[in-house]
């Protein structure tokens, strides 16, 4: 890997090399953390989990090949060399940062409370219609996530789409400074992580600190329909460009028009006076910001307005993010990957565009602080007041959440304690011709309902 020598890992992390000193030369192939992926020459950090210490795994990755090991415990006289450092995790930052560093690429750093993924998505759509792109997979964005992200550059790569995510204060800066992006992007200040945040305050203090790391002559772009975001001013003297509906905005859609499931279509406005009618074809409210964010970035890094428009039509469907599944007997809005009380409303917003009887499948929302019992009720009378047929509330707060909604006039709600409580019922509930929303936080695991109702 380009400039990954043990010499210059070592300076990095700010360790001690302990080993032969003729390797100190030598080039890793590759940075793991999961000792099952070691390969020949990799370097292996040894970073401890929550149930394990990820130290009594170096013997096998010895075995496996690595060239050398980062560890926080001193391992004394070994017959492999390994690199003590302070703090394995801190040392994984420090190596990607190395790494980051040795490529002459933009880099495009994404946070914000709500849509973070999907904006990564709809972004790295339009930027390669002209670059070759590299981004995060899944929702690799946190201490971890991104430097395993980074450790997959190469020189191939011309853009760097970068996912960053936060629910601690002094996270984002961690993140930043390995990143170094050109272009900073904010999706919203929404109501996420509150438990550690304590107010959206909080929230947009943190998220903004990204900007301290921008690299000079970078471009901040945000949600100008946020009302927190659109009253930034200037950051480090680069005055913020803002995306949305309102006339605050740069980069504005018009003529938005609804196409159920199958989308929406508008028309998008450039700052240079240049605008383009687009369908962008995942359903919701929100894909319409994404798509401007993606445009935003795309006009920032030179594309052209045909270019931007072929990447937001040609946006791909990601499992448990906002994806239409069709069976014979029903469809299916596979959107379980995560949830908050924005992400939720937003859902149910879709599900509400939908043709037939409409059926939410929501799960618990986690960290949500000492309000949890009370977002939870909310999001139930939004679904009662937004013509939601059934909802079914799987586990923790989300029975709360169920009985609100069965408060509606016409919407009839369901509680199952457990996930495994639901897909013995699911049979009984589930009828032909039925739209099925399935939304909860990650820890809920609705995944498994999503692949039975595809069944079904």
């Amino acid at each position: 890997m380009k400039n990954l020598t043990l010499r210059n890992i070592t300076t990095a992390c700010q360790g001690t090399y302990h080993g032969d000193e003729a390797l100190l030369d030598r080039e890793v192939s590759d940075v793991v953390i999961d000792s099952r992926k070691v390969e020949k020459d990799a370097l292996f950090v040894a970073i401890d989990g929550e149930r394990f210490n990820a130290h009594q795994f170096i013997p096998d990755t010895i075995e496996k090949g690595a060239l050398c090991v980062v560890s926080h415990e001193d391992l004394g006289e070994t017959d492999f060399p390994y690199i003590l450092v302070e703090s394995t995790g801190q040392a994984l930052l420090d190596i990607a940062k190395l790494y980051r560093d040795s490529f002459d690429i933009k880099v495009v750093g994404i946070t914000g409370s709500v849509g973070k993924t999907s904006t990564k998505e709809m972004i790295a759509s339009v930027v390669s219609q002209k670059y070759r792109v590299h981004k995060n997979q899944g929702n690799l964005n946190n201490e971890w996530g991104l430097p395993l992200t980074i450790f997959g550059m190469d020189e191939s790569h011309q853009v760097a789409v970068l996912e960053m995510g936060v629910n601690h204060f002094g996270e984002m800066r961690r993140l930043s400074s390995v990143a170094s992006p050109d272009i900073c992007v904010i999706t919203n200040i929404g109501i996420a992580h509150l438990e550690f945040f304590k107010t959206r305050e909080g929230i947009l203090q943190e998220k903004s600190q990204m900007i301290q790391d921008m690299k000079a002559g970078g471009s901040i772009l945000l949600n100008g329909d946020d009302d927190l975001l659109s009253q930034m001013g200037p950051v480090k003297g680069v005055t913020p460009s803002f995306f949305g509906l309102g006339e605050n905005c740069a980069f504005r859609a018009k003529n938005i028009k609804t196409m159920g499931l199958a989308g929406t279509s508008c028309t998008i406005f450039l700052p240079d006076g240049s605008s383009f009618d687009c369908v962008i074809p995942l359903p919701g409210a929100h894909m319409v910001s994404n798509a401007l964010a993606g445009a935003a970035v795309g006009f920032s890094l030179g594309l052209t307005p045909e270019e931007i428009k072929a990447g937001i039509e040609n946006l791909p469907s990601m499992p448990g993010r906002n994806n239409i599944i069709k069976t014979d007997r029903i469809i299916i809005l596979d959107d379980c990957y995560n949830a908050n009380p924005i992400s939720m409303k937003a859902a149910i917003d879709v599900l509400d565009m939908a043709v037939g009887r409409k059926v939410a499948i929501l799960g618990n929302m986690g960290e949500l602080g000492d309000n949890a019992q009370e977002l939870h009720r909310e999001v139930g009378e939004y679904a009662a007041a937004h013509n939601i047929d059934l909802v079914c509330g799987i586990s923790g707060f989300a029975k709360d959440l169920a009985e609100a909604a069965g408060k509606g006039a016409s919407t009839k709600a369901l509680w199952f304690e457990t996930k495994a409580d639901f897909l013995a019922a699911m049979n009984d509930i589930i009828k032909d011709g039925d739209n099925v929303l399935v939304k909860a936080s990650h820890g809920v695991a609705l995944s498994e309902v999503v692949e039975e109702l595809a069944k079904f």
